[in-house]
């Protein structure tokens, strides 16, 4: 019988080509998505129908543990992907990131602990290890707080470590350096040049050009997490999902300038720019381990991604506000 799964942030950018990716696979998918008087189910809502015809949604909130305990029952899986994760607006709102990030941990944590659950899926992320003190970032390189955001995040995964060592639980805890794609929010740096440039911007405002990042198209990360949780060599440990490249964002910048519009320039944004000790400088992955401990493999190149990241937002540039900068 196939797994049944339960995605929590199933409604957000990655957890929606999870879901997606899950019901394709032939798993039974349960989908928790945020509670709102809208009635919105976030990007599930831009989900082919045959697709969601599979799924039960639960609407609910990842800080309200007796929700997390009600949408895990019956389930054999559960994939943690419900957080906060803009950086400048960890700066302004910190205590929502220790309430969703570490206490929506611990309420998934509790409640499997409780429910028996077989396995559970922690998703980390590239921000904990702060800037590269060497590359390729393996999965023991040091941690480093440098924004509210990464600090909730380091501390929702020795939470999760906490559990795995004490209870015996059968915890992954999933790291992703930076994934992009189509659906993912403005605040990105990505669709924020590609919205920028389609939207018919000369001047493209950007903050740091310099730092580096290894970039994850996003069917190739939601693969990831399927991947490590068919495989038992994964309980206990902590696995990066890289490309084990790197790009500058001037580069990746003048990349898009390049494809959409040439005319354009790039401007530095004063408001767009992280306090100088909280910039993650440089970020390149190792995806050694996950290569070893499962079948993954990324699919998709750089350019294949962009392309149809590009071809995304030039179909949806309506449901952006590409003049606001959002944090």
């Amino acid at each position: 019988m196939s797994k049944h799964i339960l995605v929590t942030g199933a409604d957000g950018f990655i957890g929606s080509h999870l879901t997606e990716m899950l019901v394709e696979k032939g798993y039974k998918v349960k989908a928790l998505a945020y509670y709102n008087s809208f009635n919105s189910w976030g990007w599930l809502d831009a989900l082919p129908q045959d697709v969601m015809q599979e799924v039960e949604v639960i609407t609910g909130d990842v800080r309200d543990p007796n929700g997390v305990r009600v949408a895990m029952q019956g389930v054999d899986q559960v994939y943690h992907l419900a957080a906060l994760i803009a950086i400048p607006f960890s700066y302004h709102s910190p205590d929502t990131y220790i309430d969703t990030n570490i206490k929506g941990t611990l309420n998934v944590l509790q409640a499997a602990r409780d429910l028996n659950t077989s396995r559970v899926l922690i998703t980390s992320t590239s921000e904990v290890y702060g800037t590269a003190q060497y590359v390729p970032i393996d999965e023991n390189h040091p941690y480093q707080g440098q924004s509210p955001y990464s600090a909730t995040k380091i501390g929702a995964d020795r939470l999760a470590e906490s559990f795995y060592r004490s209870f015996n639980m059968p915890i992954s805890i999933v790291r992703p350096f930076n994934t992009y794609g189509p659906r993912q929010s403005a605040r990105a740096v990505i669709p924020t040049i590609i919205t920028q440039l389609l939207n018919g911007n000369e001047e493209i405002m950007l903050g740091s050009l310099s730092p580096t990042r290894d970039f994850n198209f996003v069917k190739d990360t939601a693969n990831g997490f399927i991947e490590i949780a068919k495989s038992d060599n994964t309980i206990g440990e902590e696995i990066n999902i890289a490309t084990q490249q790197e790009i500058s964002i001037g580069e990746l910048a003048q990349e898009l300038i390049r494809q959409i519009n040439p005319n354009a320039r790039i401007i530095c944004d004063e408001q767009r720019l992280r306090p100088e000790k909280s910039e993650v400088n440089r970020l390149l992955g190792s995806n050694e381990k996950i290569k070893r401990l499962t079948n993954w493999e990324p699919l998709y190149s750089f350019e294949r991604g962009l392309s149809e990241t590009i071809e995304f937002f030039k179909n949806n540039l309506d449901k952006y506000k590409a003049n606001i900068y959002n944090i």
